[in-house]
């Protein structure tokens, strides 16, 4: 028997994803879906068994993107502060004013344990990447860790300002401000 991970096309899971972003898992539908993806309702049932198989697919596209293997470019930077200035300037300059956001729309779904599961993996990575840098930086361990976590939450703050404020700035200021706030000098 196939696996989800080999079943389907590529755009099957991403296409989820920028449902879930704009509504939640309520708005992962097949047949919406299907049209976006320009197949019918069949071969899509060819691909996956059900939504929920969908769903898991989708979840399993996002911790891949967005956890461990998404954040390998800035893992593998030697210098602690180039890898955190250039983590906090990419994820400045990905937020875009009114934009949905995958990870803030799925904690309203976080609930569903598929979905506890996916921002818990997530969201561990990037601590562990952040509390890592911090500690390379030459903060004591507890220090770094409640670093990365004050650092993250004003990560995630800015996409939840992204999405309710069209004047959101997302320019080279805000990385530098960024940068300044979260660099130990």
């Amino acid at each position: 028997m196939k696996t989800a991970a080999h079943r389907g096309p590529p755009t099957g899971p991403r296409a989820a994803l920028k449902a879930i972003a704009n509504g939640g898992l309520a708005a992962v539908a097949v047949e919406p879906l299907a049209r976006t993806l320009g197949v019918t309702k069949g071969s899509f049932y060819a691909h996956y068994r059900n939504r929920d198989e969908l769903i898991t697919a989708a979840l399993a596209e996002w911790v891949r993107s967005h956890g461990d293997e998404g954040l390998t470019e800035f893992a593998v930077i030697a210098d602690p502060a180039r890898r955190l200035r250039e983590l906090l300037t990419a994820v400045v300059q990905a937020v875009q004013p009114l934009a949905p956001s995958v990870h803030l729309s799925l904690l309203g779904d976080r609930n569903d344990p598929r979905v506890g599961d996916a921002v818990r993996r997530v969201n561990q990575a990037r601590l562990e990447l952040l509390a890592r840098t911090y500690g390379e930086l030459g903060l004591p361990p507890d220090r770094a860790a409640s670093r990365a976590r004050v650092a993250y939450a004003a990560i995630l703050g800015l996409l939840h300002l992204a999405q309710t404020d069209p004047d959101a700035s997302h320019s080279a200021v805000l990385a530098d401000e960024a940068t300044a706030i979260f660099l130990p000098s």
